[in-house]
């Protein structure tokens, strides 16, 4: 462990420290930060009534859309001259989000990310090759002053130019790979052009996050690649990567829970759920100087896991991402995520990890077609056979949506490829 004091803190002493830390971010944003002040008053609720862990359920939720409202500092609890690292999200969907870091939420950072670093089997003996895009996103400077921290070799390679970094893997003698699973997926395809074996490199690690991915494709990347594929989770608002991330037993990402609280609710009621129970993810930060985030909705679905892990880590563990709340797709009444139809493709013999799900409208009726990538076998197999391989995949995803889906098999390499997130939804439909 690379703080193992924290790391592996006895429950009750760990919760105590939570409601400390917690205390005192209630009451600092209550006095720095306009948004939280405001949210206090009209709840009727003063920071010093919240007492116990319980309490917090009686705070209203922080959603992405103040970050905007507020745009771009007016979330920050602190001066201007204090924040040293200012980063954001890209605005695709209107105003970006601002985040901003002290020298404080930097060490804080750094540490975190080299918790998940050590927890997935990284040392400082190892060589990181980080192939997220350098820039606004929070990704590749965190894992890069993650890495730094723990003392390992790093290699800023960023994203794209994929034969250059399998050329840079293969003569560095990269050992660990950072970068979304899907782009992982697409290094291993052109590296079989390429006539690159797995066996000609170095990498034993992969430290992936960025975008939700299976069981399925973690077992597609490892066998490709020769690797240990581990999860980890991050989100801008919160920090950016470090908020969670597996061990080698890859049972559940352990939440850095002396920096982080999190509950998991009802996405439609907002109720708090029990523990196991599945939900959105909601967040507080109880550590963070410039941006504090108080229930934060992070829109991912999951659940918390509390059995004990293996690893000795006492921090509570959420399981794999399975979709987030704005992700679903809503088909003739009917709530569909993308990671559901994943999952059956993924156990198809020949399909490859790589699909798209087309919604359209035809008339007052909405459509959703599957294309997926399948192997030259099964691409040019006879008609009849690569007939009978789409109708079982089409029935199975009807029986278990309750839909009509057309399934379109492509041959590899025709879908779009990316260095970043996956776009695995086209909605056509005029919503």
């Amino acid at each position: 462990m690379w703080e193992k004091e924290y790391e592996s803190m006895d429950r009750t002493d760990l919760e105590q420290l939570q409601l400390e830390r917690l205390q005192a971010t209630l009451n600092r944003a209550y006095r720095s930060v306009r948004f939280y002040n405001q949210l206090f008053d009209q709840a009727g609720i003063l920071p010093e009534e919240i007492k116990t862990m319980d309490d917090l359920a009686r705070i209203p939720f922080t959603r992405k859309s103040a970050l905007r409202d507020n745009y771009p500092y007016g979330m920050f609890a602190v001066p201007l001259r204090e924040v040293v690292r200012i980063h954001s999200s890209s605005g695709t969907s209107g105003k970006p989000t601002v985040v901003g870091y002290t020298r404080g939420d930097l060490v804080n950072w750094s540490n975190l990310v080299a918790r998940i670093l050590v927890a997935a089997g990284v040392s400082s003996e190892d060589v990181i090759q980080i192939a997220f895009g350098y820039g606004l996103f929070t990704g590749a400077f965190g894992l890069h002053y993650g890495v730094e921290r723990l003392g390992a070799s790093v290699i800023p390679v960023s994203s794209g130019n994929t034969e250059k970094q399998i050329m840079i893997m293969k003569d560095y003698r990269t050992t660990v790979l950072v970068c979304t699973p899907s782009y992982a997926l697409h290094i291993a395809e052109v590296m079989k052009e390429m006539g690159v074996h797995p066996n000609e490199l170095s990498l034993k690690i992969g430290c992936f996050g960025a975008e939700a991915w299976s069981e399925g494709i973690r077992k597609k990347i490892e066998e490709s690649l020769y690797i240990r594929a581990t999860d980890n989770y991050g989100l801008s608002e919160i920090i950016g990567p470090g908020v969670a991330g597996e061990c080698q037993y890859k049972c559940g990402l352990h939440i850095q829970e002396d920096h982080f609280i999190a509950e998991i609710i009802n996405p439609d009621t907002g109720e708090r759920l029990p523990l196991g129970e599945e939900g959105e993810l909601v967040l507080t930060t109880i550590t963070k100087e410039a941006l504090p985030m108080i229930r934060y909705r992070t829109g991912d679905i999951t659940r918390l896991l509390t059995d004990p892990c293996p690893c000795g880590r006492t921090f509570v563990r959420m399981a794999r991402v399975s979709g987030r709340t704005d992700d679903m797709l809503i088909i003739r009444g009917v709530n569909v995520f993308p990671s559901q139809i994943e999952y059956i493709l993924l156990e198809e013999e020949g399909a490859e990890p790589h699909y798209q799900l087309i919604v359209d409208r035809e008339g007052a009726l909405d459509t959703l077609e599957v294309r997926l990538e399948v192997s030259d076998k099964i691409f040019y197999d006879e008609m009849k056979l690569q007939q009978e391989f789409q109708n079982r995949i089409q029935k199975k995803i009807s029986s278990l949506l309750g839909l009509n889906v057309k399934v379109t098999l492509v041959e590899p390499r025709t879908l779009e490829r990316t260095t970043g997130k996956a776009r695995r939804v086209i909605d056509n439909r005029k919503l």
